[in-house]
């Protein structure tokens, strides 16, 4: 058997050996009431050398206050996330804020439990990348509601639900980036990826109204390459937008058989960093090389996407400032207190289109 484990110091033990009564040792390491500056230093130090830890739960129990705030992400790999997730914990941090982070792997499920989670350790407020399409989808947000947490949406809203949000203009970063491929002669351009049905679509009023059912950004991008079709009086091809689940793997399949078309497309816009990289295998494996014979942009710049061969032509987010608004934004409602009857805000950030290698003009013959 194991040494038995020492308990941990106590309030009392604190008291005792800095001289003081346990009411104050308890006012001074829970950050609430008044201690003279004396008395503090005093308890600080016998608080140190007895290796004393403020038993963060307890304390958010009897202040109201926990100092740290929830962040839950569809997924924390996607270097996105990651760079949005350091964002947040640099104001946080900052401002004397610890940040919790949850990543539910864009299941509603785990969502739910993460929101959940959240409250009961008592944070102060949420920031939370939803993987709800509507606002029939989120009675779970009502929890941190009736418990006076602010909620603050991230990259994504949820429409018909009125709360703080940061996020980009997918529309118009979607349009910039296919419009920058019509520009280089290019026509026939796949879309990696659309919505997330599993039957072929026979007309562009379902495919709107399937991407409507779908996450708002990934529908505002699509939105946004429609446009830009329109725009060029360019026909849309329906068989050139990928459908189905999002994975790697499924964008590779959808790449493959569109490269397999008559009409194959001589470009593609890829809306995340697994489309892009499942596209990038489909093209090698086909034995095409880019740009000479496709060309191909990509979303949510990185540094990997640079030392490619050739650089990728990306459409850069601003991760860093996605989070630090976000982070900003919850603070600012957590300082107003729950009776806060300040509207809700969205701030809209912009994105920048990184022009690299990966565009030529369409080949005459493919």
């Amino acid at each position: 058997m194991g040494k038995p484990r020492p308990s941990a110091p106590t309030i009392s033990e604190v008291a005792a050996a800095a001289g003081v009564g346990r009411a104050t040792a308890a006012r001074t390491l829970g950050g609430y009431g008044y201690v003279s500056a004396e008395m503090r230093d005093r308890v600080l130090a016998a608080a140190d050398a007895l290796g004393y830890r403020t038993n963060q739960l307890a304390r958010s129990v009897s202040t109201g206050v926990s100092h740290t705030i929830g962040v839950v992400v569809a997924d924390i790999s996607n270097p996105f996330f990651g760079g949005v997730a350091l964002g947040i914990s640099e104001v946080a941090s900052a401002r004397g804020f610890d940040a919790l982070v949850l990543s539910t792997a864009e299941h509603l499920e785990e969502e739910i439990n993460a929101v959940n989670v959240l409250v009961d350790k008592r944070v102060d407020g949420i920031i939370l990348s939803s993987a709800a399409c509507a606002a029939d989808s989120t009675a779970h947000l009502q929890l941190p509601n009736e418990q006076g947490i602010p909620l603050v949406l991230l990259d994504r809203l949820i429409p018909g639900l009125d709360l703080d949000a940061v996020v980009i203009d997918n529309r118009a970063a979607a349009r910039h980036a296919t419009t920058e491929l019509i520009a280089a002669g290019h026509s026939r351009i796949g879309f990696i990826w659309g919505p997330p049905v599993p039957d072929r679509i026979e007309y562009r009023r379902e495919l709107v109204e399937a991407a409507g059912r779908n996450l708002w950004s990934d529908g505002e991008r699509l939105t946004g390459y429609l446009d830009a079709l329109d725009d060029a009086a360019i026909p849309l091809d329906l068989d050139h937008i990928m459908l189905g689940e999002k994975t790697e793997m499924r964008a590779y399949e959808a790449v493959t058989r569109m490269l397999a078309l008559d009409a194959a497309p001589t470009a593609f816009f890829c809306t995340e960093t697994d489309a892009l990289t499942g596209t990038l295998h489909a093209l090698r494996d086909a034995g095409l090389a880019i740009p000479s014979q496709v060309s191909i942009v990509g979303f949510d710049d990185s540094s990997w996407a640079a030392v490619m061969n050739p650089p990728l032509t990306m459409v850069r987010q601003p991760m860093l400032e996605l989070g630090r608004q976000a982070a900003e934004l919850l603070l600012r409602r957590i300082d107003s207190g729950a009776g806060d009857a300040e509207p809700p805000m969205q701030r809209e950030l912009e994105t920048e289109f990184i022009e690299r290698e990966s565009v030529a003009p369409a080949p005459t013959h493919r």
